[in-house]
């Protein structure tokens, strides 16, 4: 009999049909599912996020959605605290729970624990910050490549952490974080990708995009910024939205605002499928797969 205490994970680039996947495999075990993403915890962050629809969340319970407005900041160290306690909920009522969501980390600091790291140093982060993105990511470069390359540019919080980590221990961050890393898991869990052609996925990126200013993007961050002012510095990194707000202050013009979304959520893919690649015991699976193949593959893996 399969183990109703194990957590299915569902993993794969934004595009990739991963939470489609979830939500059928959801219906079919009666199950929730738990969003491991940074960003669909912001309310009002709906289309640009690709947030679960309210007729879905109706249907099968989805946690941690909607948890902050988009002015606060929300970390991954909130993240871990608040799924342990759905998880510890789910298993209470013998619930079975799917996961999924595109945010590396909040996967590897849920089931592998958080990396702690030197404390802030506070004088430290101010010198640094006196410098432009283009250059603390150039710095970086120098004595972290491999942060480097899963790091945004734009990502300013994690590219300084990363940079005054290396500067207080004289190790880079990512060499730390393959020491801390035990391959342990603090839940038991099946994991399970969707794996897609990159000429595939980079199509149906472009499509999304499309689809996503078709059904009021552009408008859903005007709306935004009339409400709050400004995003908080995490919610600002979710992909789109900086070159949006930067089309409606007169800094860049629609068309080239679309175009960089689109490249920057083909980025985000490729460093996505770089993370997730690393993970340990992941069955991959052909994405162009019609669903119900998918499931009885999914189904199977949960057996095993």
């Amino acid at each position: 009999m399969a183990d109703r205490q194990k957590i299915v994970v569902v993993l794969g680039p934004t595009a990739s049909g991963k939470s489609t996947l979830a939500f059928e495999l959801a219906r079919r075990l009666r199950g929730e599912i738990l969003c491991v993403d940074s960003m669909t915890v912001y309310r009002g962050m709906d289309i640009g996020t690709a947030k679960p629809s309210g007729r879905d969340r109706a249907e099968i319970p989805h946690h941690l959605v909607d948890v902050v407005d988009p002015d606060q900041q929300y970390a991954v160290a909130r993240f871990v605290q608040e799924a342990d306690q759905v998880i510890a909920d789910t298993r209470a009522r013998q619930t079975p729970l799917i996961a999924t969501g595109g945010t590396p980390l909040y996967y590897k600091a849920l089931f592998e624990g958080l990396f702690e790291g030197p404390q802030a140093d506070a004088p430290l982060r101010d010198r640094l910050r006196e410098q432009s993105n283009e250059q603390l990511h150039a710095r970086l470069g120098e004595v972290d490549p491999a942060a480097a390359e899963r790091i945004h540019v734009n990502d300013s919080r994690r590219v300084i952490r990363a940079l005054e980590v290396f500067e207080l221990t004289g190790q880079s961050i990512t060499s730390l974080q393959q020491e801390w890393s035990s391959g342990k898991l603090r839940h038991e869990a099946v994991f399970v990708g969707l794996n897609w052609d990159k000429e595939i996925i980079n199509r149906r990126i472009n499509a999304r995009v499309k689809a996503m200013m078709d059904a009021g993007w552009l408008e859903e961050v005007r709306g935004l910024l009339g409400r709050y002012g400004a995003l908080s510095q995490t919610a600002a990194e979710a992909t789109g939205y900086a070159e949006l707000m930067a089309h409606l202050q007169g800094r860049m013009t629609m068309e080239d605002a679309v175009e960089q979304t689109k490249i920057a959520t083909r980025q985000l893919a490729r460093r996505q499928m770089k993370w997730f690649r690393r993970f340990a015991n992941v069955r991959w699976l052909e994405g162009q797969l019609p669903m119900e193949a998918l499931l009885e593959k999914v189904m199977q893996r949960r057996l095993e």
